[in-house]
């Protein structure tokens, strides 16, 4: 898409910089911003876990602005965040999570500004999530729809399974949604994952399988535990790697250790494209997902993955082409039996690995991203001009 000559200042307001997928991916955005005329600043609401996600954003010379509203409905976090965003001055705000949602919209719109919102979940049922300042879940994702549909400019679902999900709550009109891919801004390169094997004493020949995501239940990490302690007897050398950090840490820590020296639970680290580089095959057995991060890294780093064909995996993997798909939900037989088939087999790996690759390329980078959140921002842009023209021909 050709870039306007005219910088468009867009601020991000989320709910905090932690592990999560959405925050993570900031620093992405941020790298793909510049070449479609973007000029980002981002504020968080909550200060969690440090803010890991910070670190992304300031490597592309942006400083997160903590704005410290950290109720959801409350009129002075109201106030906090229409001050802090009259003084950014953003031509449209864009925003991510419930609290964020429904405190950046409310606030945008009294400012006059076109705020459109992120989904980044397959909406449903609750997930058991512990209650924050007073509100469950459920009253959270109800409070932040209703934000949305009556003071937001548009929403934004980051697959086609989780913008049907979305209207099937009957939480917006399906004219006001619109699915835009996420992209990521990573590579890395043979020899990165030599070093890695190297460094976490994996071998150069054995076979590994990696796993990367949020340390949450539903995630499937026990059942990729098992499928590496069903293979082992066919493929002594096996070894697994887990990354990632999160609220079950400990709990994901004491289950790989039930593996012995065939597993290795590395914790959060900043480089996950190498790691991926001296992988064989990413495993992701999850239980949903609207659209996994981790599998665009896979593709990325051209590693084939065996995935649950579950909200929007099927619309980054292709079940054959670029990887393989089990279906929901994962059993620990279904995912063994496709990732033999993987380790039986080199050229297949190979096949697969590069397909995944050509597509990334074709789809999923920042810059593809950030090209077509572009549009959606000129969209209401436009569509707010004429608004307030219709407004004021009336009167």
């Amino acid at each position: 898409m050709p870039v306007s000559a005219t910088q468009l200042r867009v601020h991000i307001l989320i709910d905090s910089l932690t592990w999560g997928g959405a925050e993570m991916l900031l620093g992405d955005l941020a790298a793909g911003a510049k070449s479609a005329g973007i000029c980002l600043s981002v504020g968080y609401l909550n200060e969690r876990d440090g803010s890991p996600a910070a670190a992304g954003l300031r490597a592309h010379g942006i400083e997160p602005e903590l704005v410290p509203a950290r109720r959801m409905l409350d009129l002075r976090a109201l106030g906090l965040v229409r001050r802090h965003l009259a003084r950014m001055g953003p031509h449209v705000v864009h925003t991510h999570l419930d609290q964020a949602d429904a405190l950046g919209t409310l606030a945008g719109r009294s400012l006059g500004l076109p705020c459109v919102s992120t989904i980044h979940l397959v909406p449903g049922r609750p997930r058991g999530r512990p209650s924050i300042d007073g509100f469950k879940e459920l009253e959270r994702m109800r409070l932040a729809a209703l934000a949305r549909r009556h003071a937001g400019a548009g929403v934004i679902t980051v697959s086609n399974a989780a913008r049907e999900a979305y209207l099937a709550m009957g939480w917006d009109t399906r004219r006001r949604v619109v699915t835009v891919h996420n992209g990521i801004a990573r590579s890395a390169l043979p020899e990165d994952g030599a070093r890695v094997r190297l460094e976490l004493g994996l071998g150069s020949d054995a076979p590994v399988v990696t796993t990367v995501s949020v340390l949450r239940p539903g995630k499937g990490h026990d059942v990729v535990v098992e499928v590496v302690r069903r293979l082992l007897p066919r493929f002594p050398d096996l070894r697994l790697v887990v990354m990632g950090d999160g609220p079950a840490r400990e709990e994901v820590r004491r289950l790989v250790a039930t593996l012995g020296a065939r597993a290795i639970f590395t914790g959060y680290r900043d480089d996950v494209m190498p790691v991926l580089m001296a992988s064989d095959v990413v495993l992701h057995p999850t239980l949903m997902d609207a659209f996994p991060t981790a599998l665009l890294e896979a593709a990325a780093a051209r590693v084939p993955v065996v995935a649950t064909a579950v909200g929007g995996i099927p619309e980054i993997v292709l079940d054959g082409g670029t990887g393989l798909l089990v279906p929901a939900p994962p059993t620990a037989e279904a995912v063994a039996a496709r990732l033999e088939s993987l380790l039986l087999d080199s050229a297949l790996r190979a096949r697969l690995g590069r397909a995944a690759g050509e597509r990334f390329e074709e789809r999923f980078t920042a810059r593809r991203w950030a090209a077509s959140l572009r549009e959606v921002y000129e969209g209401v842009r436009t569509s707010g001009r004429a608004r307030r023209e219709g407004g004021r021909a009336r009167r």
